[in-house]
């Protein structure tokens, strides 16, 4: 049984969706989840529902993208707790447009957060994760890094996420702190909620498993991973999709 009870963790993006999903599974197996989000009534719900359930958490207002925000977070929340067990780097936003009408603002914005946000995470988190000679990142890239038409940008800023896992893997594998990266699928979230009912379908139809995925089911995945049971995985890339990208 996975147990994270006395773990400090810090999951971006997680006012909603798939990041409120992965905080509340983080937190129902006992850690202590930092909830990050730039919506702040977001984010102190999913503290209001985590303290409901009889978990711990706490809200912080950061913008992942923005270098000074970031590493505050990340050197606040080991000044306050001793350490930083998990990291979720979570926070993502699309603003799809087909390649030859996509403006630079647009490619700005999703590399800006989905990518280097992750990067203004991970390097503070590594130096900690080093000096404690432990830890978990997982990192949330999608299956679209493989190309989606519409998405050059996010697809290029999921792409960038998993070279980066595999290159942190290979430096903290012997620090005893592991990285990897989850690529969801099609999930059932307020994002893809958004779509037309004939695309719904279309991707639904698309998976094996017959359904769309739930945020439960890429939080399960991310729960193993941040336990001492999968020690002994870093570097991988898990597609957590009903089968979505065979």
């Amino acid at each position: 049984m996975i147990n994270l009870t006395g773990k400090v963790a810090i999951v971006t993006g997680a006012a909603r969706g798939l990041g409120q999903g992965i905080a509340n599974k983080l937190a129902s197996l006992g850690a202590h989840v930092v909830i990050t989000d730039m919506n702040n009534d977001g984010a102190e719900s999913t503290v209001a529902g985590i303290m409901e359930q009889g978990g711990s958490a706490e809200s912080y207002i950061c913008n992942v993208a923005n270098k000074e925000e970031a590493n505050t977070l990340i050197n606040q929340t080991v000044e306050k707790h001793g350490k930083l067990d998990i990291l979720v780097n979570n926070a993502g936003i699309n603003r799809d447009s087909m390649l030859h009408k996509m403006d630079h603002e647009q490619w700005d914005a999703v590399i800006g957060v989905n990518l280097t946000g992750v990067f203004n995470t991970m390097q503070p988190a590594s130096g900690i994760m080093r000096e404690q000679a432990a830890g978990r990142i997982i990192n949330i890239s999608s299956a679209s890094w493989l190309g989606n038409v519409g998405q050059a940008n996010y697809a290029a800023a999921k792409a960038g996420v998993v070279g980066i896992t595999k290159t942190a893997a290979r430096e903290l594998g012997k620090k005893n702190v592991t990285v990897n990266a989850i690529c969801p699928g099609f999930i059932d979230t307020d994002m893809t909620r958004g779509v037309p009912e004939k695309v719904w379908d279309l991707m639904v139809s698309k998976i094996p498993a017959g359904r769309a995925g739930k945020p439960e089911d890429v939080a399960n995945c991310i729960a193993f991973l941040a336990s001492e049971q999968a020690s002994y995985i870093n570097g991988e890339v898990i597609n957590v999709g009903g089968g979505m990208v065979l």
